[in-house]
C-alpha cells in the first residue's frame, strides 16, 4: 500500500484496532565528494553514541545549518530508520510539535550541527510532505515519491538528492487458501479476484491502463479495517510488506496466519519511495552541505540495516513519548528491518551503490503515468531528482 498517505491511513486503522483490542497518492550523474571524513564507513553498526574523537569534521558546522531538519511523512518507524540512527544520545523528543533532535552523530563521532526529525501525517495535517515544505521554510531536507513528485511538479516541485530505500515497500496481498492459482499481482487480474484499494491509488490506474486488472475488479471502498479482508478471505488488499503481513499474522488473532503478498516494485511499479528531497530553489545554498551530509546518509542507511537497535529504540522511546493513536513496539520494529534487508527494500542499486536513483526507472514512471493519463505538467527524470552529492563508494 504505497502511496504513502494511503498506508498511513490504513496503520492509523490498525492502531485504534490495537489500542481497542489492548485496552499513500504519495507526496509524496556522477559521484560527489567522497564523504571519508564523515562517513562511517569503517564502523557498520556503530550505535551512534555521542563521541568526540581527534578527526572530528569540522566541515559541517561551516556549511550546514543548525538544526538540519527532515520533513518525514508519518510517526517515527523503522522504514525512517536511517534518519533517527543519526541522532545522537543526547537527543530530546518534543512531545507537542511532534519532533526528535539532537546532535548528528556518523562514525561514533559528532559531526558539530544539531539534526532534527520531524513528524508527518495527522502532524502537519495529513499534508503532502511537498506541500507542506512550501509552507514552512524551516524544513531543509522532506520525503519524496517518484509518482508524486511528478504529479505535483507544477506547484511543489522536489528534487530527490538520496534513496533510503531501493524499493518501495507497498504490497498487494491475499490469503493463498482462498486464491491457490495468485502467485502475483498480474494473477489477480487474470483470476477476476477483488483488490480492495483506499481511492486515488496510482498504481491502480496504471494496472487498468496496463491491462493487467479490469477497473470493475478494483474496488477503491478499503477503509483501513481489517475486518473485510478477515470476513471474506479471497479478495486481495493494499498492504506494506514491512507491517502487514506481521500485524494480520500475530497482531489480528481472527486471522492469525500468513499472507502472501507481491511489491508493487516486482511488477513493475518501481517508484522510488521516501526519498530524501529538497525544494530546487535551496540547491545553491544547500549544495555545500549536500555534499557531505548525502554520503553520511548513504552510510546511515547501511550501518541501521546492520545494527538496528540505537535507531530503532529512539523511535520506539519516541513514539511511546507522543502518547498519540501510533503505537510501535520492538516486535514490530525487528520485523520491518528484517523484512527491508530480506526483500531488498534496503539494498544498492544495481551498480552496487547505496542510495542512487536511476534515470531510466524514473522515466519509465512518467511513461506509465502518462499512459494511464493522468494530468501532470511536462517533467524528466533530472528534474526530479540527481545523484551528484553520492559517493559511489558507499553500499552494503
Amino acid at each position: 500500500m504505497k502511496n504513502t498517505n494511503w498506508r498511513r491511513l490504513l496503520l492509523v486503522l490498525l492502531a485504534f484496532t490495537l489500542i481497542a483490542a489492548a485496552c499513500s497518492d504519495d507526496d509524496d550523474a556522477g559521484s560527489g565528494d567522497d564523504g571519508d571524513d564523515v562517513a562511517a564507513g569503517d564502523d557498520a553498526g556503530d550505535d551512534g553514541d555521542d563521541s568526540s574523537g581527534d578527526d572530528a569534521p569540522a566541515g559541517l558546522s561551516a556549511v550546514c545549518p543548525s538544526p538540519l531538519v527532515v520533513q518525514t511523512d508519518w510517526f517515527p518507524e523503522a522504514e525512517h530508520g536511517a534518519l533517527y540512527h543519526l541522532l545522537g544520545d543526547d537527543y530530546t523528543v518534543d512531545v507537542d510539535g511532534k519532533v526528535v533532535s539532537g546532535s548528528l552523530v556518523a562514525g561514533g563521532v559528532d559531526q558539530g550541527i544539531e539534526f532534527e526529525v520531524r513528524t508527518g501525517g495527522p502532524a502537519i495535517g495529513f499534508a503532502p510532505v511537498a506541500s507542506h515544505m512550501y509552507t514552512d521554510d524551516s524544513i531543509h531536507l522532506g520525503y519524496g515519491t517518484t509518482d508524486g513528485q511528478i504529479l505535483r511538479f507544477d506547484t511543489a516541485p522536489l528534487l530527490s538528492v538520496v534513496a533510503p530505500l531501493e524499493k518501495n515497500p507497498q504490497i498487494i496481498m491475499w490469503d493463498p487458501d482462498a486464491n491457490p492459482n495468485v502467485d502475483t499481482i498480474a494473477d489477480l487480474g487474470d483470476e477476476g479476484v477483488t483488490v480492495n484499494i483506499f481511492g486515488g491509488g496510482t498504481f491502480a490506474d496504471v494496472f487498468v491502463a496496463q491491462g493487467i486488472w479490469s477497473a470493475d475488479q478494483v474496488d477503491p471502498s478499503y477503509d483501513g479495517s481489517p475486518a473485510r479482508f478477515v470476513s471474506e478471505g479471497d479478495i486481495a488488499q493494499q498492504g506494506f510488506a514491512s507491517a502487514e503481513p506481521f500485524t494480520y499474522e500475530n497482531v489480528f488473532e481472527e486471522w492469525g496466519k500468513p499472507v502472501e503478498f507481491e511489491l508493487l516494485h516486482d511488477s513493475g511499479f518501481e517508484v522510488y519511495s521516501q526519498t530524501i528531497a529538497i525544494r530546487p530553489d535551496d540547491q545553491g545554498d544547500l549544495d555545500a552541505c549536500l555534499q557531505q551530509v548525502v554520503p553520511i546518509i548513504q552510510q546511515a542507511v547501511v550501518d541501521f540495516a546492520a545494527a538496528p537497535d540505537h535507531g530503532n529504540e529512539i523511535i520506539i522511546d519516541a513514539v511511546e513519548q507522543y502518547a498519540d493513536f501510533w503505537v510501535y513496539d520492538q516486535a514490530l520494529a525487528d520485523f520491518s528491518i528484517a523484512t527491508q534487508v530480506e526483500l531488498g527494500l534496503v539494498s544498492n542499486g544495481p551498480d552496487g551503490t547505496v542510495g542512487n536513483m536511476d534515470a531510466d526507472r524514473i522515466q519509465s514512471i512518467i511513461d506509465q503515468l502518462a499512459a494511464a493519463e493522468m494530468d501532470f505538467a511536462d517533467v524528466t527524470p533530472a528534474d526530479i531528482f540527481t545523484n551528484e552529492y553520492i559517493d559511489d563508494s558507499i553500499g552494503f
